[in-house]
């Protein structure tokens, strides 16, 4: 398949850890290679955007993966999604000198992530008050006040913050779509569903490059290492 000039195709970037691979430490190089894996073949899928969706997200899964030894220790101890979405954020945005990952949604998708901000079908405690669950009252409150936090973070340039959550909200529309809570190519969620693959296709390529650029970083062993039978 031909290279583009964009260092950030998927196959530019596969062709740069082709060549840097071999300075890579093993957890590293499982992380990079299963989430060019995924991106590459979300780069095939252009039409079915709930497929592209999950493909993306299951590149990123690979690219962020909690570690073996939190996976070992059981359930109880390994923390949760959001722990570890933000924990890899932090790292990634301590990389990023340039500031490529605030300027890449913020210059490309800044109207994209206000629709996702501005829309309750992905705020969690939106749907536990459907449900008549515990932390779902007052959630019109909690929608205002993150949405907020986010607006803030944008003018102070906390990449972090922006990050976190904006991820809070695809990570709702990510269980829709794995969990069965939603039809395939369903009218009802294709806004979301739309800009959400469109975020994560442009943010993926720029996590992975980040992470191939700081090899010397700690990776953690990520679950489901290779096992030779």
């Amino acid at each position: 398949m031909p290279v583009s000039e964009n260092p950030l195709d998927p196959e530019t970037l596969k062709q740069k850890q082709r060549e840097l691979r071999d300075g890579f430490p093993l957890p590293l190089t499982l992380r990079v290679h299963r989430a060019l894996s995924w991106l590459r073949r979300a780069e095939n899928e252009k039409d079915d955007l709930d497929v592209r969706f999950i493909l993306l997200w299951i590149g990123f899964n690979a690219a962020y993966a909690g570690d073996l030894d939190r996976a070992l220790d059981g359930e109880g101890k390994a923390g949760n999604e959001r722990d570890r979405f933000d924990k890899f954020f932090a790292t990634l945005v301590e990389m990023d000198r340039d500031n490529r990952i605030y300027n890449a949604i913020w210059e490309r998708f800044s109207q994209e992530i206000r629709l996702l901000l501005d829309n309750k079908f992905v705020f969690a405690p939106f749907w536990r008050h459907q449900a008549g669950e515990f932390g779902g009252a007052g959630w019109e409150v909690s929608f205002e006040s993150a949405r907020a936090a986010a607006n803030r973070a944008v003018a102070q340039r906390n990449t972090s913050i922006v990050l976190s959550v904006l991820f809070d909200r695809l990570y709702v529309l990510r269980n829709q779509l794995v969990h069965g809570g939603a039809t395939w190519d369903s009218s009802a969620n294709r806004n979301q569903v739309r800009d959400g693959a469109s975020l994560l296709g442009c943010l993926l390529p720029v996590f992975i490059d980040l992470m191939m650029d700081n090899p010397d970083a700690e990776w953690a062993m990520p679950m489901y290492p290779v096992v030779e039978e």
